[in-house]
Parts: structure tokens; C-alpha cells; sequence
């Protein structure tokens, strides 16, 4: 592991892999700035990580989340977020992917009014990826991002989505850079990167520094990122309140934290997001060895069944009665020109669901692909017409207990055998593209990432462990799960062809595979035993 000397930092004392592109971000300036952000929040980080912990094993021993006594005060009291920048008044449609260069330039191009870069569940963090996503995000924010390829030249429009940048989660270390001998919180090296290159910028040009929290468990960790943005903002002389941030309501404990999550971040607050992906592998990760969380295919757990209209319907309420945006969640269908009657069909189903958001409130929603924008913006128009959004709607008909956000058990449907394979089939697919370095992968027409595999995964792994029967009567067991792997890796490389198959590493996705699914106990994310594989 190669040193960056930074002359008024021990040199031993930070160490960071070297890479050609390592120099142009690491810069002395910023590697001081990163230590020092390290150095002032990481045990913080630490300790909330630890508590996570603690509560889990409560959980274990048969506790429920409930909504909490300690901010009852937070939750009743008259309290707004600060108002939003007029840039990101109007949010009706976002679409979201990884820092590689030509999906950016792409996205930017969309005709989506944000554009989410995201760092997280869709990028693989190789060394690479992590760098070369960084010089795309500057090229981006400075608006000099283009490419030119064998056929094409790829260059921003005049007018482009506003951007976002999701860092990755609290729980996530970054190996290539080791600060006082211990591996540095990957969120911190992302936004504190993203940060020092390019907050002045976005500021001088009329924007800010605008970021998507992902995985938040508590109000607690919330308040850990605002004072991650109030020392930044002081530390590199920008303006209080410069920074905006929406948290993603992707886990079922932020959801019963949902006003106290605005309130950590109230002068900093963009709003909440509903990820849906993620809340639903949360629900099977936190009460996996309860038998009345155990959830029906992945195909039946839709946005309309009650603990799902639940969460969101909460979310938007909340959302408007602190004066805050509440974002839909994402589709992830990618139109298959080869197929028009699948993507006929599939383009109802988004309508529907884009439709659905915007009736209940929702002042945006999320997209995948720059084919479904105009879709997702056709709905809200008819809803919006021309206003930038709707938070002036308070939702004062919702209702929402803590028994309703928990309700998984009136959820429904059936776990079937086809369930199994299709669960098997994107988890080994997903994390052999993971592997390969590509964190976002299309696989039957949906554009799968980090979440949907995990779902994939932990239902796997619930079905296992509570000897679910499928349709076909058998039960679920490990040999069961083990037998249908084999076949379904047999089924990948006929689909793919040999020689396409051989160039993923799909030996590897199968440990990691098994592991995850199929391990005595239940593995925080698949993300962590991944990413000790890769460079």
C-alpha cells in the first residue's frame, strides 16, 4: 500500500493505495482535509455502528421497534426544515446510477430534473471505480464531463439534471486508505472528496453541494451527518445550510424515526426518499429469525400491500407537515426494445405506480433509465400541472401505527418454487457482475443493484431457516437451495454463452452466494464478505 505525504500529517500515519488517478484526488490539501474529518468523526461512527448492534440483538429476543417515547416532544412539536434552494424546488423526476462516465453523461441528458451519482448500492467500490467515479463527479459539477468513444462522442446538454451524490453507507470501510492503521468509513472518504473538490463550484454556480443518505437506522446517525456537514461547511468557508441532503426511509427503524431524521438535519434537510428496495430486505434482515416477518416472493411484496402503503404514506405525511420533499421510489424496469410486448406491459405497470405516488402526495419519484422519464414525468404533470410540487398538501387523513408499519404478516402471496430459482438466478448474477466491478446490472429486463440482491438473498436465507413449503410442496432446505444453484449457474452460462459466462466470476458469486444465504446466521450485508474479494 503506497503513502501520499502530506507535510503537516505524519506521513506513516496515512496510508492510500497508489493509482494513476490517486494523485489528482488525493491532493495533499485534501488528503489533510480527509484525515482530519476522519480523525474528528470516526469513533462516533463507530459507536452508532455498535449500538446497531445492541439493538439487533434485542430484537433477537423478541423486542419491536416502536416509535419513541424520548421524542415524543420532536414528533408534536411545530418545527419546519429549512425552505428549498429554488434549483431543487421542482424535483417530479429523478433517475438515479453509477459514477461511470458515459451512464452519467446519459442521465445528466435525461430531461430528469436530478440526477442521483450514486457512489453506493450501484457502483462496485473497486479502487477504481471509487477514483475514476470522482474525477466523473468533478467533470461533472464543473460541467466539462464528456466522452468520445470508436462511434461516438458523448457531451452534456445546455440544460442538465441537478446532481446528487450518494457516499456510501456508515457501515462500509474504504481498505485503500488507512488512517492511524484502521481502514477510513468509506462515507466519509466520499463525501469528504466530493466536498473539498467541488462545494465553492456548485455554489459559485448558483447550486450547492446536494447528497442522498443511504441506510440511516436512527435519528442519531442522522445528527452524526450533520455535523459532518457543519464542521465541513465551516472548515472550507462555505455558508451554513449550503449542503442539502435527502435521507433514504430504507430500513424499517428509520421509519419509525422519520420526524426526528428532519429534525437532526433541519437546516440541512432535502426531504425524504422512499427506498423500497432496501426497507423491504431490511424488514427480512432485522427480524430474520421471527417466523411472522418471513416474506412471499419478491413479486408479491408490492408498494400496495399494508406494511409497504404504510411506510410511505407515513413518509409523505411527515414530509409535508415539516415542509419537507417526499420522493417516490424507484422503478427499475429497463425498456427491451427487442421485446416491445414486455415493455408494453411493463410501461403500463410504471404508470401505474408513478400515477399511484403522485395521487398520494409525492412531489417526485425515481427512475432507472432515461427511456421511463418522460413516462414518470407525464404522471406527475397531470398531478403538479405547474406548480414545482405539492409539500403545501398535508396529509392530515394519514394515520399510521406503529402496528401498521409492522403489519408483514396481512402482506399475502405465496413462496414458490419459481420464487426460489428467480432469487437464485439475480443473486448470482448480480454479485458475479459485482465481482466483475459493475455494481449495476441488468438482469430480465430490471435494472437489478446491491438492494434487490439482497432481498434476493434474505429471502432465500428466511425460507431456509423457517423450513418454508413452496408451492410444489417440498420445503425449503439447504441441499434444496444448493441443488437449485448448481442448476441455475448451468442455465446462466447456456443463456450467456460460454464464453460471455467465463468472463464473470461466478466460482466466486456462488461462495459469496451461499454465504450469505445460507450461513447459520444472518450476514449484516453481502456487500462485506464481496468486497474483501475484489481490489
Amino acid at each position: 500500500m503506497g503513502n501520499l505525504f502530506v507535510e503537516s500529517i505524519p506521513m506513516s500515519e496515512i496510508q492510500i493505495t497508489e493509482h494513476p488517478r490517486r494523485d489528482q484526488v488525493f491532493t495533499p490539501e485534501a488528503t489533510e482535509f480527509i484525515a482530519n474529518l476522519v480523525r474528528k468523526f470516526r469513533d462516533e461512527r463507530n459507536e452508532l455502528l455498535e449500538a446497531r448492534k445492541v439493538r439487533q440483538k434485542d430484537f433477537e429476543s423478541g423486542v419491536r421497534p416502536d416509535f419513541l417515547e424520548e421524542t415524543k416532544t420532536v414528533r408534536e412539536g411545530d418545527w419546519k426544515v429549512s425552505p428549498p434552494p429554488e434549483d431543487i424546488a421542482d424535483r417530479r423526476v429523478e433517475i438515479t446510477g453509477p459514477t461511470e462516465r458515459k451512464m452519467m453523461i446519459n442521465a445528466l441528458n435525461s430531461g430528469a430534473k436530478i440526477f442521483m451519482a450514486d457512489c453506493e448500492d450501484s457502483s462496485t467500490p473497486t479502487w477504481n471505480n471509487v477514483l475514476e467515479g470522482q474525477i466523473n463527479i468533478r467533470d461533472a459539477f464543473r460541467r466539462e464531463l464528456a466522452l468520445e468513444t470508436e462511434t461516438k462522442k458523448y457531451r452534456l446538454n445546455d440544460e442538465i439534471a441537478t446532481l446528487f451524490i450518494r457516499p456510501r453507507g456508515w457501515h462500509l470501510s474504504e481498505k485503500n486508505v488507512v488512517i492511524d492503521g484502521e481502514s477510513a468509513p468509506a462515507s466519509l472518504i466520499d463525501f469528504g472528496l466530493v466536498i473539498f473538490h467541488n462545494a465553492q463550484n456548485s455554489i459559485q454556480r448558483g447550486t450547492g453541494p446536494f447528497f442522498y443518505l443511504p441506510k440511516l437506522e436512527s435519528h442519531k446517525e442522522a445528527r452524526l451527518w450533520n455535523k459532518v456537514f457543519c464542521y465541513a461547511q465551516e472548515t472550507l468557508g462555505i455558508p451554513h445550510g449550503s449542503i442539502r441532503a435527502t435521507v433514504l426511509i430504507e430500513t424499517i427503524l428509520a421509519a419509525f424515526e422519520m420526524d426526528e431524521i428532519l429534525y437532526e438535519l433541519k437546516d440541512h434537510s432535502a426531504g425524504l426518499n422512499a427506498g423500497r428496495w432496501d426497507y423491504i430486505f431490511s424488514v427480512a434482515k432485522k427480524f430474520a429469525s421471527d417466523e411472522t416477518f418471513v416474506l412471499p416472493d419478491r413479486s408479491d411484496v408490492t408498494m400496495t400491500v399494508p406494511f409497504m402503503r404504510a411506510y410511505t404514506e407515513l413518509m409523505v405525511a411527515t414530509c409535508h407537515k415539516r415542509g419537507a420533499h417526499a420522493i417516490g421510489g424507484m422503478s427499475a424496469f429497463i425498456p427491451n426494445r427487442r421485446d416491445p410486448e414486455v415493455t408494453e406491459e411493463a410501461l403500463k405497470k410504471v404508470s401505474a405506480d408513478k400515477s399511484r405516488e403522485a395521487a398520494d402526495g409525492c412531489d417526485g419519484t425515481w427512475v432507472a433509465h432515461p427511456d421511463l422519464v418522460e413516462i414518470a414525468v407525464e404522471e406527475f404533470d397531470k398531478v403538479l400541472q405547474n406548480k414545482p410540487n405539492q409539500i403545501d398538501r398535508l396529509r392530515d387523513d394519514v394515520s399510521v401505527s406503529a402496528e401498521d408499519l409492522l403489519s408483514i404478516n396481512q402482506t399475502g402471496g405465496a413462496i414458490t418454487l419459481e420464487g426460489l430459482r428467480i432469487n437464485v438466478d439475480i443473486g448470482l448474477r448480480y454479485i458475479a457482475s459485482w465481482l466483475a466491478g459493475t455494481g449495476a446490472a441488468a438482469i430480465n429486463n430490471l435494472m437489478e443493484d446491491a438492494a434487490t440482491a439482497e432481498i434476493s438473498r434474505a429471502q432465500v436465507w428466511q425460507w431456509v431457516h423457517h423450513d418454508k413449503e413452496l408451492d410444489t410442496g417440498e420445503t425449503v432446505t439447504t441441499d434444496l437451495v444448493k441443488n437449485i444453484i448448481e442448476q441455475q449457474i448451468a442455465a446462466i452460462e447456456e443463456d450467456m454463452g460460454t464464453e460471455q459466462f467465463n468472463t464473470f466470476p461466478f466460482d466466486q458469486a456462488k461462495k459469496v452466494f451461499e454465504e450469505v444465504a445460507l450461513a447459520d446466521e444472518f450476514v449484516d450485508f453481502l456487500t462485506l464478505p464481496a468486497y474483501k474479494i475484489i481490489d
